[in-house]
């Protein structure tokens, strides 16, 4: 259904391949426009969006590293390094996986 086609960058002029995986990505997404900037010029402004945040130095709540985070911490609340949050995602969803789907009884 889908087939490569090569697209020219609005930002560098470079001609890039948007391939049929990529548009079935987009459609499946909802996407209704093709791509205007090729990989490089699109990583390229997410990096710039992100270097422009304010970062807030503080320490893990786990490890007692420091800790950079893009929000202001609170006294009330913990905030974990990458490392730290990162492990306890893993343990999180490692819990969820272990538990038994809850199943209705309708047996009366």
């Amino acid at each position: 259904m889908f087939e490569d086609k090569t697209l020219t960058c609005k930002e560098c002029g470079q001609e890039f391949v948007f391939t049929a995986g990529e548009q079935e990505f987009y459609e499946a997404k909802g996407f209704v426009n093709e791509p205007q900037r090729c990989k490089a010029c699109r990583d390229a402004r997410k990096a710039a969006s992100r270097a422009n945040r304010e970062m807030f130095v503080t320490v893990c709540a786990s490890c007692g590293a420091e800790a950079k985070v893009p929000f202001k911490p609170r006294e009330d609340r913990p905030v974990y390094c990458s490392e730290c949050f990162a492990k306890m995602k893993e343990a999180e969803e490692a819990e969820n996986a272990e538990e038994p789907a809850q199943t209705e009884n309708t047996e009366e």
